[in-house]
């Protein structure tokens, strides 16, 4: 029986790189035949180090291989969900089936930046619970049953106003209707704008005077004064007077304007609180002390009292509070600082006297865990009735009898501490009444707990 006879072995084709070698190691023999002996041991030791790089080289790119081939890339679904999770705005896929049952309306997904704003999950959560405006609900509807894109502009409220611009469309899908929310941050714009029209308005309104006055004055020295020293004199000095008020005037403005452009933004410093009231007291005392006023500081609390906070701001705050303090106070009289520690949110909105009208200026979002460190500012000067006391932290609002003389000022101080202390996620209050004094309580968190509810 014949037997299939199997083809002749083909030797194995050599590689490019094999007849290199090859033909280098030929090279190093016949030179090293010819007597070159130098030449042929520098052509060795090059062919040797020449292997070793080319393995180490190959060995290299083997493990970059493998490296490259055991990551993981995202693919389909999850490569969009990674994608949105990057962007800077929250977004959102909403999805629901029935037009009649408002409670069927759900988040199908939420990217990171919508799960940290709104406080939703990233799936499953009812749109209620993250959205709540009746505009945006609506343009929500009508992009899921209507198929109709809509811009909404709405803001939210809590301590913090912040103003939102919502963009929804609808969201084809087989069976089920969706939609996606972007919503966008304006806060930073809208503050703008305003402070630019305040700006302006405030400026203008309250520039007319003392200009008016430097006016007339100029006027006159240049005509029927021209000659007379003495007029002169006291012309130039109410001139100054009133450059000065108008310097002081665009100095807290351009302050306010600046705490307002930033007020949603909270501070991420932390601050201690003793050396801050230490440090206005060394300030003041001497103003205090040409005003006949004694400074005080009763500090009831066990050691240091860190908060979240502003330094310069802060400084800001308490300077306002006892300049205040020492103008409407009488001659030889106390102006008292307390700083208490820690308080709870309803402990810290007590009030410090109950013969006093309290009302509070500026009150923070309750939060359970959250404790405050409480400053407090007491005189014992003229006080206010109760009907000025909301009017307090109005811009160049300053009450009846403390507009003129030596007690006169720009009307912005107490703004520009509301503020500072809306910025800081803290509490401002007043106590006062006519002939009893007044007491300005501030409170702040704590920096071991951080800015409650705060995640912007």
């Amino acid at each position: 029986m014949p037997t299939e006879l199997s083809p002749p072995r083909r030797p194995p084709r050599l590689s490019r790189t094999t007849w290199l070698w090859g033909a280098a190691a030929v090279a190093v023999v016949v030179v090293g035949l010819a007597g070159r002996v130098e030449i042929a041991i520098a052509l060795g030791l090059g062919l040797i180090g020449g292997a070793a790089l080319q393995r180490l080289t190959r060995a290299r790119a083997d493990t970059l291989a493998r490296a490259a081939s055991s990551i993981e890339v995202p693919q389909g679904p999850h490569l969009l969900e990674a994608a949105l999770d990057g962007l800077p705005d929250p977004h959102l896929v909403v999805e629901a089936t029935n037009p009649a049952d408002l409670s069927a309306r759900r988040i199908r997904f939420a990217n990171a930046k919508a799960i940290s704003v709104l406080k939703v999950s990233r799936q499953g959560a009812a749109l209620a619970a993250a959205v709540r405006d009746p505009a945006v609900l609506e343009a929500i509807d009508e992009a899921l049953f209507g198929g109709a894109a809509r811009v909404t502009d709405y803001e939210t409220g809590g301590a913090q106003t912040r103003f939102w611009r919502a963009y929804t469309a609808p969201l084809p899908a087989d069976g089920v209707s969706r939609a996606v929310v972007r919503l966008r941050d304006e806060t930073d714009a809208r503050r703008m704008e305003a402070m630019r029209v305040d700006f302006l308005a405030n400026a203008s309104h309250e520039l007319r005077t003392p200009l008016s006055a430097l006016a007339g004055f100029i006027e006159t020295l240049r005509g029927p004064a021209r000659d007379d020293e003495i007029a002169r004199e006291r012309f130039l000095g109410i001139m100054s007077v009133q450059a000065d008020r108008m310097s002081r005037l665009v100095a807290d403005l351009l302050s306010l304007s600046r705490i307002e452009m930033n007020e949603h933004v909270p501070p991420t410093g932390e601050v201690e609180l003793g050396a801050v009231i230490r440090d206005v007291i060394d300030a003041t005392t001497q103003i205090a002390a040409q005003r006949g006023s004694d400074l005080t500081f009763k500090d009831e609390t066990d050691g240091p009292i860190r908060v979240v906070g502003d330094r310069d701001q802060l400084v800001q705050v308490v300077q306002n509070l006892v300049d205040n303090a020492v103008k409407y106070s009488p001659r030889g009289d106390e102006v008292i600082l307390t700083l208490a520690s820690p308080l709870t949110h309803d402990k810290a909105l007590e009030p410090r006297d109950s013969d006093l009208s309290r009302l509070p200026l500026v009150t923070p979002d309750r939060q359970r865990q959250a404790t405050y460190a409480l400053i407090t500012v007491r005189d014992r000067g003229a006080g206010m009735a109760r009907e000025h006391l909301p009017r307090l932290t109005e811009r160049f609002y300053r009450v009846e009898g403390q507009k003129s003389g030596e007690k006169s000022g720009t009307g912005l101080g107490l703004a520009i501490v509301k503020h500072i202390i809306n910025r800081h996620r803290g509490g401002l209050s007043v106590e006062s009444r006519k002939d009893a004094g007044t007491v300005f309580s501030v409170f702040l968190p704590l920096a071991e707990h951080g800015f409650p509810g705060n995640d912007r």
